[in-house]
């Protein structure tokens, strides 16, 4: 089975080159011709842990792999993943528009094609996008029928970021939501190899599960945080109790970690999608709105606690550890150091910033203004108080703040040893 691939961010790459390392022949469509140039080189367009490896092996060695910006190559294929972005909105919802245009590109390409052809959707969209607005798109330009002569079907992907290689190779589930039973059976076969549990579904349930799955994850760090911040009011290490009640097996300890909150391309806009697709059926989902509201306030409390230490920030030089979201990935979409450099800025501050993957995307968003470094150590240089965001494993070494404020956003230092060494403060510890 030959394969094409829509879109090529960390969701598209992590598919193709998962799929091609399982030895199936795959196309990357991309409109950005550098990246396509990239992958053609055997070279990975992103930063993501073991990614750059994966594409040189298929491109150059076993040669399953290549880059396109021409979406004719999709009717050499027999089953096309739609990949692309998705993005918040500026009325809360969130914004389709790229969706929308893969699913006419691609309808024009079958209209020619004779035979079979699945489309399956990874990009995350509310449920009831794929069968209101893909399939009419998909069935208008191609001029032929869903369940016929196009399959359709959505494949919600769980990747962590940083970890997107891994996660698509050793997933937990499989999830296909399916128009007809033919469209699912195609699909399933691409996972045959896999031994975890695939979970055959409607396509609307499909959509859902995925939106449910981030909700929930972005609900457990909210609590944690707002556990984290009863501890911190109470003189208790809120890790000491994540780590007892994280045996508990209904509970888990993964995403129980207290600190400056979630970013990313995923969960603050998959949170905010539920809670807006909520508020359309008619449904006030209070808990989500909490989640979202700890979520934003929490990485302002690094600059409450450096206004309490230092006396007020006017004037005051911070050096900001960390601009991706986490470590392992350089996307600073939605990542709580916007918000702190933010108000560092609103407040006086002068930033200094540092982080080993994230600089050049972070440079494309964050204010001008603001200082770039070369290092951890010469971000650090003659400031009055340092940040912590990203746990980043340069970060750990306690030696490197020796006499400096710190205040950790992520637990990244012990904080015993650190407090040896430094006046160290953690958020909810």
């Amino acid at each position: 089975m030959r394969i094409s691939v829509v879109g090529n961010g960390y969701v598209g790459l992590a598919t193709a080159v998962g799929l091609a390392g399982n030895g199936y022949q795959v196309v990357c469509i991309d409109n950005n011709p550098a990246k396509v140039d990239l992958i053609n080189q055997g070279k990975a367009p992103i930063y993501e842990n073991g990614l750059d490896d994966l594409i040189t092996s298929c491109v150059n060695k076993h040669k399953t792999l290549r880059a396109s910006t021409d979406y004719k190559d999709i009717a050499d294929t027999d089953i096309t993943f739609i990949c692309v972005g998705t993005y918040s909105s500026s009325c809360g919802g969130t914004d389709f528009t790229q969706i929308a245009q893969a699913a006419e590109d691609i309808g024009v390409v079958l209209a020619k094609k004779n035979g079979y052809h699945v489309v399956a959707v990874k990009s995350t969209v509310a449920p009831g996008t794929t069968e209101q607005v893909i399939i009419p798109l998909l069935e208008k330009a191609s001029g032929k029928k869903a369940g016929v002569d196009i399959g359709i079907a959505v494949n919600p992907e769980f990747l962590e970021e940083g970890k997107a290689v891994d996660c698509f190779l050793n997933p937990t589930r499989i999830v296909i939501g399916e128009y007809d039973k033919k469209s699912g059976d195609t699909v399933e076969i691409l996972y045959r190899d896999f031994s975890v549990p695939i979970i055959r579904t409607s396509i609307a349930t499909a959509e859902m599960i995925k939106y449910a799955s981030n909700a929930f994850l972005a609900a457990k760090i909210s609590f944690a945080n707002e556990i984290g911040n009863i501890c911190k009011k109470m003189g208790i290490d809120f890790y000491d109790v994540a780590q007892a009640i994280g045996y508990d097996p209904r509970i888990g300890r993964k995403f129980l970690n207290a600190g400056a909150g979630f970013g990313g391309s995923c969960l603050p806009k998959d949170l905010e999608m539920l809670i807006d697709s909520a508020g359309k059926a008619g449904y006030e989902p209070r808990l989500l709105g909490s989640v979202r509201d700890v979520n934003r306030d929490q990485p302002l409390l690094m600059v409450a606690i450096a206004e309490g230490i230092i006396g007020g920030l006017q004037g005051k030089t911070i050096a900001v550890l960390g601009l991706a979201f986490k470590p392992h990935t350089d996307d600073v979409r939605d990542t709580p150091s916007l918000r702190v450099i933010a108000s560092l800025l609103e407040k006086g501050a002068s930033v200094r910033a540092y982080d080993p993957m994230a600089m050049d995307n972070a440079r494309e968003v964050l204010p001008q203004s603001i200082t770039y470094c070369g290092n951890a150590a010469q971000a650090i240089e003659d400031t009055d108080c340092v940040m912590i965001l990203t746990e980043w494993d340069e970060f750990k070494r306690e030696s490197l703040y020796n006499g400096r404020v710190v205040i950790d956003g992520r637990r990244v230092l012990d904080p015993a040893r650190a407090r040896a060494i430094c006046d160290y403060h953690g958020i909810c510890w």
